[in-house]
């Protein structure tokens, strides 16, 4: 079995900036993380194949610094990494990265076997679109289980993988074929810690580096900023509240008597629209 794995180099939301011009993101003197996201499809994926052996392999998009987070994926146990990295990505929205990932996965597949399974995180924490996991299962015409929280069944025998799928209405059991596309919900399992043997593997290990020719990029003007429809008219910072939290007095008054007081006080309407609600039960 062989898995695929996309995660992101992502700059540290608490330090984030903006390009007051491109409205782009600054990356430059900004720390830089693995998508929190993508390390719970990477888990998932490790999992599997302690489960049912075979081989991860991770890929990523991004500037040649972004082997360090390709790093750190193998000190978790990742087999294999993939960097993607060139001029021409740079400045990519969603569908241009989905153009570069999903050809980078077809030469993943030449190269190192075929994926039976690709995971990516539900989506990043710099953009928060979700969309470059279902972009790449549409553009190598992937079956695809999104908002993934557990693998329920893996059968290699018949082709097979049965997932719980979290959606508004509960949670939704759905089993499709192979190979598929995942994309993992957060906070559905815990990032292992590396031992020592895949520390220093990873200190060892080469990180297969790929140009936009190397990966087989036909149509350079689908690639970065040239290949990006996408346009960002502002980027703003949210105002901050400006009112204050205020105590509730609770020393004459039982403490829920007081709240629900406090509350019909700031919100008016509420009374009004829970007694409508009372009268229609």
């Amino acid at each position: 079995m062989h898995i695929v794995v996309c995660i992101k180099q992502v700059p540290d939301s608490a330090q984030i900036r903006v390009h007051p011009v491109t409205n782009t993101i600054m990356r430059q003197g900004v720390p830089t993380i693995i998508n929190p996201y993508d390390l719970f499809a990477l888990e998932a994926a490790l999992a599997l194949r302690d489960q049912h052996g075979g081989e991860v392999t991770v890929l990523t998009m991004g500037p040649p610094s972004a082997a360090d987070s390709l790093r750190k994926a193998l000190t978790f146990g990742a087999d294999r990494a993939v960097l993607l990295t060139d001029r021409f990505f740079a400045g990519a929205d969603t569908l241009a990265t989905t153009y570069a990932l999903a050809t980078a996965i077809r030469k993943i597949g030449e190269t190192f076997g075929a994926p039976d399974l690709v995971f990516t995180g539900k989506q990043t924490i710099d953009g928060d679109t979700a969309q470059v996991g279902p972009g790449v299962a549409k553009r190598l015409g992937l079956l695809q289980l999104t908002y993934v929280a557990k693998i329920s069944a893996l059968d290699l025998d018949n082709k097979t993988i049965e997932a719980e799928r979290r959606s508004e209405g509960g949670v939704q059991i759905l089993q499709t074929r192979l190979p598929c596309l995942i994309t993992m919900l957060e906070a559905t399992n815990e990032i292992r810690r590396g031992g020592m043997a895949d520390a220093l593997r990873a200190a060892r290990a080469e990180v297969v580096t790929w140009s936009a020719k190397d990966a087989g990029v036909e149509d350079i003007t689908k690639c970065g900023l040239r290949g990006s429809p996408t346009i960002v008219k502002r980027v703003f910072a949210p105002q901050a509240r400006a009112e204050k939290a205020t105590m509730v007095d609770f020393s004459d008054t039982p403490p829920a008597d007081a709240l629900i007081a406090e509350l019909f006080k700031r919100q008016p309407k509420l009374e009004t629209e829970l007694a409508t609600l009372a009268r229609g039960y």
